[in-house]
């Protein structure tokens, strides 16, 4: 349920929009807001003072609070949420815990979806100048390469809309950022893979996001920190646009080719998440190979896709929706003028058949 003074708050977001007050350019006074909303003079006095702070209004005492001109394009109590892809596995579980911790807030949420393209990103941050939110929470496009758009990330910022990034974001613009320990995770997979005999381990990781980066770093630590040289020669990178034929093990020919060559002397391997894992384990089955007994197979997120098949895949979780939950939560305590910081969350190892 939410708290009395953001109910308030919206409410009086909502008839400024509306221009319910245009004709006055003022609000009632805090008596009688009281008494129009069965709350108290403390309850009104916070919201005032919010709305005071975002601009909206000058207070005047006894004789109630001067709108001023920002209610034209302000934001009433939209929150923007930006996706690399809304056909992502993990993204309706995020999502779900978002939109619940928002809604305890009285926030709607709007959800776009970049397709991991900076142009797209470009056109929605642009859409978000010109139609004001409360804040966004946003997932980095292929935050391991350059981005052209972080003029438009100042410019929010410089309106004064808070930004949380979640999964991955841009150091250069020093925002919070929630995100999984990916390096931690990988170290704890490999370590693990060392325990059992592992000597030779190999990587499929994705190049243009710094989770792929995170996790193949994770990789060489652990092997150096074990006294084994680094398997630069068995990684195999992927990107963006090269995810449709990972996921696709019919038509991975890039898979086959790497179990048979760059991959082919590993004895165990690390995918970047369960799709390609998923992917893994059935061109594996189809060049006549088996996990564990050729090939130990570990991956990223514990989801139904490390389950599917005869052999479920080992993999590293964490509490379901964690990331949507703690983002969500900073950027409110953003918005309601509170600080919040940037959160790793650990991996934990789910051990399963395929190691």
């Amino acid at each position: 349920m939410a708290v009395k003074y953001m109910t308030l708050l919206n409410e009086l977001h909502h008839d400024i929009r509306m221009g319910v007050y245009r004709e006055t350019g003022r609000l009632p006074t805090e008596m009688q807001l009281a008494k129009m909303y069965s709350v108290s003079r403390q309850t009104v006095r916070r919201a005032l003072g919010i709305l005071a702070e975002e601009g909206l209004i000058e207070r005047r005492q006894g004789s109630g609070s001067r709108l001023l001109d920002a209610p034209a394009v302000w934001a009433g109590n939209n929150v923007a949420v930006i996706a690399t892809f809304m056909d992502d596995y993990i993204f309706p579980t995020l999502l779900h815990h978002i939109q619940s911790v928002m809604e305890k807030h009285s926030f709607s949420t709007l959800v776009y979806a970049t397709q991991n393209k900076l142009n797209r990103e470009r056109e929605i941050l642009q859409i978000l100048i010109d139609n004001p939110v409360r804040g966004v929470l946003v997932e980095g496009v292929k935050s391991a390469l350059p981005n052209p758009n972080l003029d438009l990330y100042r410019q929010l910022e410089r309106m004064g809309i808070p930004v949380v990034f979640f999964h991955s974001s841009y150091p250069e613009l020093g925002a919070v950022c929630v995100c999984e320990d990916n390096e931690g995770g990988a170290y704890q997979a490999v370590e693990y893979l060392i325990e059992k005999g592992h000597q030779k381990i190999g990587g499929i990781f994705k190049s243009d996001d710094r989770q792929g980066l995170q996790r193949c770093l994770g990789l060489f630590t652990a092997m150096r920190e074990h006294g084994l040289p680094y398997p630069e020669e068995n990684i195999l990178w992927f990107t963006t646009e090269q995810r449709a034929e990972m996921m696709d093990a019919g038509r991975s020919r890039c898979l086959a080719h790497y179990l048979q060559n760059e991959g082919k002397d590993c004895t165990a391997i690390v995918c970047h998440n369960d799709e390609i894992a998923h992917s893994l384990m059935q061109v594996l089955e189809q060049l006549g190979l088996r996990a564990p007994e050729d090939v130990a197979v570990c991956s990223f997120d514990n989801t139904y896709y490390s389950d599917m098949g005869t052999t479920p895949v080992t993999s590293l979780g964490h509490e379901s929706g964690i990331v949507g939950r703690l983002s969500a939560e900073a950027l409110v305590s953003l918005i309601l003028g509170d600080s919040a910081q940037s959160q790793k969350v650990e991996w934990k190892l789910n051990i399963k058949k395929s190691t």
